[in-house]
């Protein structure tokens, strides 16, 4: 059995530089790991890439042999994650008419192509892997493109393959830059996103807050750390939303998210609770 994480998140998040400092540790602590590069455009990479998708399709070449231009490369895929992540439809929609695209999925037509090939090519990545199976741990550094992981197809396919064939345990990591908790109306789109994700793939899901240490540099948060790690009450955010007019027009869907991820935070306590009770009875009483 071979344990692995699926590591994913938006562009930026510091999916790669976290790849890199994992797999680091893991050495140290005598542990072998095999780091996976599945970005098609991700040309600079600081670890030791055990296997790297670009030596089966790049972004760059599908690019320039099926004429796709820019608006599948990196410079839309960064404008549309920006987007979503701020939870502005409207400026999705903007940014697409900008680019002179004829609709929203022409974002994600470059890396769609690749994740579809490698889907198509999977015995290429199975026949890597193989020779790794009997003493590694996996990270799989995924493109930065959330519409891959809450909304297509392929790359979740890609993943169930692989689980099914090789008989691996993966886990998702999410990553979510820390500066989006100076925000409430960014940090409740992030939650939306996770909770979209989690759904989606699912798989055994871990958020993460990235950039943590760079978190003091962007002002002062409204409350401490731990309840945006927690994220129990999303109702004590409504106050602060309320002062930003630049949330106005998107201000009772938020409160209406809010209340939402905080009942389902109570029930999920709830039968937390009820689980260690349970536990805890004597047999008989079973």
């Amino acid at each position: 059995m071979v344990f692995g994480q699926v590591v994913i998140g938006p562009p930026g998040s510091g999916k790669t530089t976290y790849c890199n400092g994992m797999s680091q540790f893991l050495n140290l602590i005598g542990r072998k790991v095999a780091v996976i590069n599945l970005d098609p455009a991700n040309d600079n990479l600081p670890y030791e890439c055990a296997i790297n998708i670009e030596d089966l399709i790049k972004l760059s070449d599908v690019m320039a042999e099926h004429s796709l231009g820019p608006n599948g490369g990196k410079q839309a895929r960064y404008a549309a994650s920006l987007c979503v992540m701020q939870g502005n439809l409207l400026l999705y929609n903007f940014v697409g008419e900008l680019l002179n695209l004829k609709n929203i999925p022409s974002f994600l037509t470059g890396l769609i192509y690749c994740m579809d090939y490698l889907e198509k090519n999977i015995d290429w990545l199975e026949s890597k892997l193989k020779p790794l199976l009997k003493d590694h741990y996996f990270l799989f550094d995924f493109p930065g493109q959330v519409e891959l992981f809450f909304l297509h197809e392929n790359a979740k396919r890609v993943v169930m393959k692989l689980i099914k064939k090789l008989n691996l345990r993966l886990t998702a990591v999410h990553l979510v830059d820390a500066h989006l908790c100076s925000d409430p109306g960014k940090y409740v789109s992030a939650l939306l996103l996770s909770l979209s994700t989690m759904l989606h793939l699912e798989l055994p899901h871990v958020n993460v807050l990235s950039k943590i240490d760079l978190i003091e540099s962007y002002g002062k948060l409204a409350f401490n750390l731990d309840f945006y790690t927690d994220a129990q009450d999303l109702t004590y955010l409504q106050h602060h939303l309320n002062q930003d007019p630049r949330s106005a027009k998107y201000r009772k869907l938020t409160k209406e998210l809010c209340e939402l991820f905080t009942v389902a935070a109570v029930q999920e306590k709830y039968m937390n609770d009820d689980e260690d009770l349970e536990d805890d009875k004597p047999d008989d009483d079973k």
